[in-house]
């Protein structure tokens, strides 16, 4: 399995909203993909490793497929269409990765 990261990093004053994040982006990507699309997850931040401390991101989400052809096939081409969604829920620059399971 691979995984496809989106990593929001946190930063005072950007906005993230994750209500619109999880309910009509997560939702534009699944109906873009498909079921190639076999799992997602949502991390919200809320704190660094000392109590009190920002969290490194204000949000990271795992979509996870079965093949880099399948990320190649079913979610790139529909990279413009995630891209322009992006000001809705966020003012923040994503990061992404790929990365393959190994445990």
């Amino acid at each position: 399995m691979v995984v496809f990261t989106v990593l929001y990093p946190y930063t005072p004053g950007k906005r993230f909203d994750m209500d619109y994040y999880t309910s009509k982006h997560l939702g534009l990507v699944r109906e873009k993909v498909g079921p190639a699309l076999k799992a997602v997850s949502v991390d919200k931040g809320v704190s660094g490793p000392e109590p009190g401390s920002s969290p490194a991101y204000a949000a990271v989400c795992r979509l996870c497929f079965d093949s880099l052809e399948d990320i190649a096939t079913h979610l790139a081409p529909h990279d413009a269409s995630f891209a322009a969604d992006v000001p809705n829920f966020t003012d923040i620059v994503p990061e992404f990765q790929i990365s393959e399971v190994v445990v």
